[in-house]
C-alpha cells in the first residue's frame, strides 16, 4: 500500500501507525511457526481510532488483525493487513462491582495485573494461562483461554458476561445475557424489517435461523467434541449457543458474548469486556510433585489424583526438566527434582491440593500417596508449601520458553500441541499418539494440563528442511484423524488460527463447517476482521517462518555461541513474550519495555529483528542494518534475559556482537570510543583531579561538558577521588597478623571514582583477619563491552587472563567489588577470548567471586562470624545489581548483610535501576533511564525513613539512586565496615 495513503490515515488517528520496514518486520510473527509481513502496524488510543481504522479497511479493501500480547500459537495475529495493537493504550480497568462479583476492563489489561487489582476485594479472575503475567484479557477472550486451573475455573467463556464491540460497519454494540422474552422480541422486530435490518440484527437473524433448524441442531450435537470435554475451541462455538435458551429448555439465557469467546477477532473488534469474578483461591497452597518413570504412568496417576479434587494437575516431562537444568533461573526452580534410579530425569505430575489449612493438605497428600504406592504409581512424592510452590509454578510456566532452548535448527514445534480429549481417554490417546510419532521416527515433548485431558504435545522438527515441512503436515493430518477417533477437540485452548482451520471440516463435519462460513460472512461481509483464521484458511504449511530447504548461514563472530551460531542463538526466541511482563510481575527483564510498553523495546523484538536481517539481508555484512540499530537502541544490556528468558536468549551479548559488526562497516562513534576508554581517560584525569572535579562539579560547566560529548545536561557526573585506590593501597602497611589472603580485583570504577568503597573494603578484610593483595591486572573491559567494542575488550580480557591465570585458584579466588566488572570474567571472557585461551578463561571464571559471594562463602566456612559485628538493630533495603541477578545471585548479598545479628536485610523488588553503565548518561536515553528508575526503585527508596540503610553493590546503581532520590546508597562493604565492633 502506498505510504502516502498510510500518512493520510495517520493524520486521522490520535494514536500511531507505522509502515516502515522495522515495525512491519517486528509484527510479522507471533509465538507460532508462521510469518507474514503486514501492511502496517497501528497503535490506536481511542475507540474513534478503531472506527477510523474500520472505515479505512473497508474503503481500501484491506484487513485488521487485532493483537494484544502477541503470544498466539496458531498464527492468530499474523497477517498481511494492518496489525492493530491495543496492548499499549487499551489497558484500563473501568469498573468493579464487588457485591455482584464482576469487573469491566479494556482488552489490553494483563491477567495477573487484574488479579493484583482484585485481591483487596477478595476476588479473582480464574483462568490462568502459563503466559498470565503478560497475557491480556482481549487475547484470552479471543482464544477462550483455559490454563492450569481449568479443572476448577473452566475456560474464559464461562467467565465472559458481556462485551462491547465494533462491528464490521463501525457500529458500536453490546452483547450480553438476554432473557428468552427479550431474545424473542429482538428476533421478531428484526425479522419485520426485511431489507432494512442493521448489521447487528442481520447477525441475530442468521444465528437464529441456523440454530432453530432441527437438522442443524442434530449435526452440531452429533459432530462437535464430546460434551465431557471442557476445552473445546474447534471452530465457532455453535454448540455453546445451542445449549442456551430458547434452543435448549432450561438452558442459560442467550448470550452472544460467550460465542464471541474463541472467535479470535474474526467477527468483531472488542473494546470492553465484563468478567465474572470468583472468591480468592484457598489461603494455603500445597503441591504434591509426583515423580513417575513414564508418561503412561503419569497419566494413570492423573486419574487417581483427580479423586482428591485438586485445583490443578499439571505434567512436566523429562525433556523440559533437562532444558531447565541448563537455564540459570529454572535450575533453581528445579530444586525438588529427584532423578530415577537409572539417573534419568523423571516425568513429574504437579498436583495442586490447595485448601484453607496446611493440615487439610497434608492429610489429603498422605492419603493420595498411600493409594498411589499401593497401585505402584510414582516413586517420589514431595509435598511443598509457601515460596517453594511459586518456584514450581514458575518452572511449569517456563515450559514453552524452555523448548526454544533446544540447540540447533530442530525445535519443539507448535502443530498438534493443543489437542484435548476426555481425561479418561487420555492414556489411550497418548499411547496412540506416540505410536504415530514412532512410525515416523519422531519424538515429542509432553507437558501441561493432564487433569483436563489436554497434554501439550510438541514434536521436534527442523522446519528449515523439506523433510521437516512434510513432517509438519503429515503429523497434523494424522493427529487430526486420531483426535476425531476420540471425539476430541483439535484445539483445547490455543485456538484454531491458520494452523488448525484447515482441519475443522474433518473435526465437525462439512455441514457444520458451512454453517461457520455463513456465520463469518454475516458478521464480516467484506472480510476485514482477521481473515484466513478459523474458516477459509490457507493451507496450514504455507506462510511458515522458515522455508523448506532454507540454509542457516555461517557467520564470523567475535563471541562464541556454544554449539550453535549467532543466528541460531537469536532463533531460540520462540515468541512466547516473557519479556512483556511489567514491573508489577517483578523481575529484571525487560526494563525498556516496562518503561515504554512498546513491542519494539522487548527482548523478543530484538531477537526477531536480528533473525530477520541475518536470514534475509542481501548485504555482504548482514549486521549492517539501521533497523537492527534502531531496535537495539534502548537495550540496557542488563542481562535480565540471560536468566529470566526461558529460552536463554542473551540479548546483551547479541547487542555487543551487532555493534562490533556494525562498526566494522560504519566506524565507531566518538562518544562510544570515549566511553570504552573510560579507564584510560580517568587515569589521565587522576593526575589533576581538581581540574576534572572543578569542571564536572560546577553545574553550568558540567552541562556544557555533557552536551559536548552527547550526555544529558541534567545528569550529574562521577567525580574523581584525590588518589587512586591502587596508590592508596601501595602506601599502606600490610596486615602482618592476617591468617588468610584476599586477591582483590581493583576495577576501574572503584580505582578512580569509588575509592572510599575500596578503602573500606580493604580495611574490612584486614579487620576480619585477611591480608589484601591487589595483583597486577588491567581494566575489566566492561565499558568496551557495553559499547560493543569487542576487539578492544578481547585484548583486555586476554591480558587479564595472562596476568591472573597462575595466581588465582580455588583457595585464592579473585574478589571484586563492582559486580559488572568482576562478572566479566565469569560471563563474557570465556566466549570472547581466543580459542587457545578458553580453558584458562573458564578456570579463572570458576574462581572469581563478587564481594558478597566471598563474604558469604567465608561465613559458611566459619572464617567470618557474627561476633565480629555490632549487635545494633538496623534495617537495610538492598537493590541488587542486574548482572548479579543474571550471572550470580542476590542470596549471598542478603546473607553477607545479615552477619550483624540484628541487621534485617530486605530486597527491594526492583529490576534494573535504569542507569546501566553509560546508558543513563546519554542524552537520548536519559528520559527512559529515569522512567525505569521510577518503576519501582525510586518510589521504594523515597518511602524509606532516614535511618534505613540503602544498599547497592553497583556503582551505576548508587549514582542513579542519588540522582533520582537524593538518597545516598552504600556498597555492602561500606555497611559491613561500619558495622564492625
Amino acid at each position: 500500500m502506498d505510504s502516502e495513503v498510510i500518512r493520510r490515515l495517520a493524520d486521522q488517528l490520535s494514536g500511531d501507525i507505522y509502515d516502515d520496514n522495522t515495525y512491519r518486520t517486528l509484527y510479522a510473527t507471533d509465538a507460532s511457526a508462521y510469518r507474514e509481513v503486514p501492511t502496517a502496524v497501528a497503535i490506536p488510543k481511542t475507540i474513534e481510532d478503531l472506527k477510523t481504522l474500520i472505515a479505512f479497511a473497508r474503503e481500501h479493501k484491506t484487513s485488521l488483525i487485532p493483537r494484544t500480547a502477541g503470544t498466539s500459537l496458531a498464527g492468530q495475529v499474523v497477517g498481511n493487513g494492518i496489525i492493530v495493537d491495543v496492548s499499549k493504550h487499551f489497558t484500563k480497568i473501568l469498573e468493579i462491582n464487588p457485591e455482584e462479583r464482576w469487573v469491566r476492563v479494556q482488552p489490553g489489561v494483563v491477567r495477573d495485573e487484574l488479579n493484583v487489582f482484585l485481591k483487596p476485594y477478595g476476588l479473582y479472575f480464574g483462568p490462568e494461562t502459563s503466559t498470565a503475567n503478560r497475557a491480556m484479557i482481549g487475547g484470552m477472550v479471543g482464544n477462550n483461554s483455559c490454563g492450569s486451573n481449568s479443572v476448577v475455573y473452566r475456560a474464559t467463556r464461562e467467565h465472559t458476561l458481556s462485551v462491547k464491540a465494533l462491528l464490521a460497519d463501525g457500529s458500536e454494540v453490546e452483547f450480553g445475557s438476554t432473557s428468552n422474552w427479550d431474545y424473542t422480541k429482538l428476533i421478531s422486530e428484526a425479522s419485520r424489517k426485511n431489507g432494512s435490518a442493521t448489521l447487528f440484527e442481520q447477525i441475530l437473524l442468521k444465528t437464529n435461523s441456523i440454530l432453530v433448524d432441527p437438522a442443524n441442531q442434530q449435526e452440531i450435537r452429533k459432530n462437535f467434541p464430546k460434551r465431557t470435554i471442557e476445552r473445546r475451541n474447534t471452530g465457532y462455538a455453535l454448540d455453546a449457543l445451542l445449549d442456551m435458551e430458547p434452543f435448549t429448555a432450561e438452558g442459560e439465557p442467550f448470550n452472544m458474548a460467550k460465542f464471541i469467546a474463541g472467535s479470535e477477532g474474526t467477527l468483531c473488534f472488542l473494546t470492553e469486556i465484563k468478567l465474572n469474578l470468583v472468591p480468592l483461591p484457598p489461603k494455603e497452597g500445597g503441591l504434591v510433585c509426583i515423580h513417575c518413570h513414564s508418561i503412561d504412568e503419569a497419566l494413570r496417576t492423573t486419574l487417581v489424583a483427580l479423586k482428591y479434587k485438586p485445583y490443578a494437575v499439571e505434567l512436566i516431562d523429562d525433556i523440559i526438566l533437562e532444558r531447565a537444568d541448563s537455564n540459570p533461573e529454572q535450575r533453581k526452580n528445579s530444586f525438588f527434582v529427584q532423578k530415577t534410579p537409572t539417573d534419568h530425569f523423571p516425568i513429574i505430575l504437579v498436583v495442586d491440593l490447595s485448601r484453607d489449612t496446611r493440615a487439610e493438605i497434608e492429610a489429603l497428600a498422605t492419603q493420595m500417596e498411600s493409594e498411589l504406592r499401593t497401585a505402584e504409581l510414582g516413586y517420589h512424592y514431595p509435598l511443598l508449601f509457601g515460596d517453594d510452590t511459586k518456584k514450581i509454578w514458575a518452572l511449569r510456566k517456563a515450559g514453552l520458553g524452555l523448548l526454544g532452548n533446544l540447540p540447533g535448527d530442530e525445535k519443539a514445534v507448535a502443530v498438534i500441541e493443543d489437542t484435548a480429549v476426555d481425561v479418561h481417554d487420555l492414556p489411550d490417546f497418548i499411547r496412540d499418539f506416540n505410536e504415530i510419532l514412532q512410525k515416523h521416527n519422531m519424538h515429542a515433548v509432553h507437558y501441561a494440563h493432564a487433569g483436563s485431558g489436554e497434554i501439550h504435545l510438541r514434536p521436534i522438527i527442523n522446519l528449515k528442511t523439506e523433510e521437516g515441512h512434510k513432517q509438519y503436515r503429515t503429523i497434523a493430518e494424522e493427529i487430526a484423524t486420531l483426535v476425531k477417533k476420540y471425539d476430541g477437540s483439535l484445539s483445547g485452548e490455543h485456538g484454531d488460527g491458520r494452523l488448525r482451520g484447515e482441519f475443522i471440516p474433518q473435526m465437525v463435519g462439512p455441514h457444520n463447517y458451512q454453517l461457520m462460513r455463513q456465520i463469518k460472512h454475516v458478521w464480516d461481509p467484506e472480510g476485514i476482521f482477521n481473515p484466513n483464521k478459523i474458516v477459509e484458511t490457507p493451507p496450514m504449511d504455507t506462510f511458515l517462518r522458515y522455508e523448506a530447504g532454507q540454509k542457516t548461514p555461517e557467520f564470523k563472530t567475535y563471541f562464541r555461541y556454544k554449539d550453535q551460531n549467532v543466528l541460531q542463538h537469536a532463533e531460540q526466541c520462540n515468541g512466547s513474550g516473557d519479556c512483556r511482563k511489567t514491573q508489577i510481575s517483578g523481575g529484571t527483564m525487560c526494563p525498556s519495555y516496562m518503561a515504554t510498553r512498546n513491542e519494539k523495546d522487548t527482548t523478543r523484538a530484538r531477537a526477531n529483528i536480528l533473525r530477520e536481517m541475518l536470514t534475509r539481508s542481501p548485504k555482504e555484512n548482514r549486521f549492517d542494518h539501521q533497523e537492527i540499530k534502531e531496535v537495539y537502541d534502548l537495550c540496557l544490556s542488563c542481562k535480565g534475559c540471560k536468566s529470566e528468558c526461558p529460552s536463554n536468549v542473551d540479548v546483551a551479548k547479541l547487542k555487543a556482537e551487532f555493534l562490533q559488526q556494525y562498526y566494522d562497516s560504519n566506524g565507531i562513534p566518538i562518544r562510544s570510543r570515549l566511553i570504552a576508554n573510560f579507564a584510560r581517560l580517568s587515569g589521565l584525569a587522576s593526575l589533576v583531579p581538581w581540574v576534572w572535579n572543578g569542571v564536572l562539579g560546577t553545574p553550568s560547566l558540567r552541562r556544557l561538558a555533557n552536551r559536548m560529548v552527547g550526555f544529558h545536561p541534567e545528569r550529574t557526573m562521577p567525580l574523581l577521588s584525590n588518589t587512586t585506590l591502587k596508590n592508596w593501597a601501595k602506601r599502606r602497611e600490610k596486615n602482618t597478623n592476617a591468617t588468610r589472603t584476599v586477591l582483590l580485583f581493583c576495577d576501574e570504577f572503584t580505582n578512580y571514582n569509588d575509592v572510599e568503597v575500596g578503602q573500606k573494603a580493604i580495611q574490612l578484610f584486614e579487620r576480619l583477619g585477611y591480608s589484601v593483595v591487589i595483583p597486577e591486572h588491567g581494566e575489566s573491559g566492561r565499558a568496551a563491552l557495553s559499547k560493543g567494542m569487542l576487539k578492544y575488550a578481547k585484548t583486555l580480557a586476554e591480558r587479564n587472563i595472562q596476568l591472573l591465570k597462575d595466581i588465582v585458584t580455588s583457595e585464592s579466588p579473585l574478589v571484586g567489588l563492582e559486580p559488572s566488572a568482576i562478572l566479566t570474567f565469569r560471563d563474557e571472557y570465556p566466549d570472547l577470548v581466543d580459542e587457545s585461551m578458553v580453558a584458562e578463561a573458564r578456570q579463572l571464571a570458576a574462581n572469581t567471586l563478587t564481594f558478597e559471594e566471598f563474604i558469604a562463602r567465608e561465613a559458611d566456612a566459619g572464617h567470618i562470624t557474627s561476633n565480629q559485628f555490632t549487635s545494633e538493630k538496623r534495617l537495610i533495603k538492598l537493590h541488587g545489581h542486574c548482572q548479579q541477578k543474571a550471572v550470580s545471585s542476590l542470596v549471598p548479598g542478603k546473607k553477607a548483610l545479615s552477619l550483624p545479628v540484628n541487621y534485617t536485610t530486605q530486597l527491594i523488588p526492583s529490576g534494573c535501576c535504569g542507569m546501566a553503565g553509560s546508558f543513563g548518561y546519554e542524552a537520548e536515553h536519559y528520559e527512559v533511564s529515569m522512567q525505569v528508575g521510577e518503576l519501582v526503585l525510586f518510589p521504594t527508596v523515597r518511602q524509606q525513613p532516614a535511618d534505613v540503610l540503602i544498599a547497592a553493590p553497583g556503582t551505576s546503581c548508587r549514582h542513579q539512586i542519588k540522582d533520582g532520590t537524593s538518597r545516598k546508597a552504600q556498597h555492602p562493604a561500606e555497611i559491613l565496615f561500619e558495622a564492625l565492633k
